[in-house]
């Protein structure tokens, strides 16, 4: 694979975008021959946010320019600065999702519009994408699991019905042993019938969690009359699958599938 010269824009006759995925965390970025859904991936990376401060010297120096890029972001403006500093090695705009009522097929029915979470909102609009890909579009639930878990309702005609929000297993694990006299959490495994407190811990957690995303396919399987699309993401996603009585998918890719929807929305417009 042949990449031209950093200061450059143009791959193989395409213009680079670049995806950027700011969780609480780690960031993620994708580089992609085009703006749009079903471009090409042409590489991609993660850095924990301490780490941040060492991508332009580091995985991004070798990277053609962007073209574009459009990020999600939840780890605050700091962290939002510092990111930017380190785009600063290429002459390029920096441009972040802020959700608003509509956008890219997907409308928002949160009280607030503008305070559901970046990557929330372009999870659904990744997930829209995927629920009406190939056929009649289907009602989907869209899973995160990190720091936090949620826990969100699309409809087949692509209306965010609302969601919940879960601390994820750290969260978990560490009020129990911040609020439980002499109770420590090393690593445990989800089993079903845990005969240790390591193992109690973290099939606790597990099942908690299965059991909320259980409970809403339920209700939005009666309110849509269809079975939904489960679709899963986040780096804690493998330790709930096994638990997970459910058909799913794992969407290890569905903020990047967002952001580039979005993009080709703005690009279009």
């Amino acid at each position: 694979m042949v990449y031209p010269h950093a200061t450059g824009r143009c791959y193989a006759g395409g213009m680079t975008f670049l995806a950027i995925d700011t969780g609480n965390t780690r960031l993620k970025w994708a580089l992609y021959d085009h703006g749009r859904p079903g471009a090409r991936l042409l590489r991609h990376g993660a850095a924990f946010l301490e780490a941040i401060d060492e991508l332009a010297d580091g995985e991004w120096k070798a990277l053609p320019a962007p073209e574009s890029m459009l990020g999600c972001i939840v780890a605050g403006d700091a962290v939002r600065r510092r990111v930017e500093q380190q785009m600063e090695l290429w002459d390029l705009e920096p441009r972040w999702v802020v959700p608003g009522a509509h956008d890219a097929g997907v409308v928002n029915g949160y009280e607030h519009p503008h305070r559901l979470g970046a990557d929330r909102w372009v999870a659904l609009v990744g997930a829209r994408q995927r629920a009406q890909a190939g056929g009649a579009p289907r009602p989907a639930l869209v899973v995160m699991v990190g720091t936090a878990v949620t826990v969100d309702a699309l409809d087949a005609e692509g209306r965010f019905l609302g969601g919940l929000i879960l601390p994820g297993f750290g969260l978990m694990l560490k009020a129990l042993e911040h609020g439980t006299a002499g109770l420590r959490v090393p690593t445990g495994d989800v089993v079903d019938f845990p005969t240790n407190t390591s193992d109690a811990l973290m099939s606790g957690g597990a099942n908690a969690i299965a059991g909320a995303i259980e409970r809403q396919q339920r209700r939005l399987q009666r309110h849509c009359a269809q079975a939904p699309l489960l679709l899963m993401a986040g780096g804690a996603a493998p330790k709930l699958a096994p638990t997970l009585e459910l058909p799913f998918e794992i969407a290890d890719t569905l903020l990047f599938e967002g952001l580039l929807a979005i993009q080709a929305r703005r690009m279009a417009l």
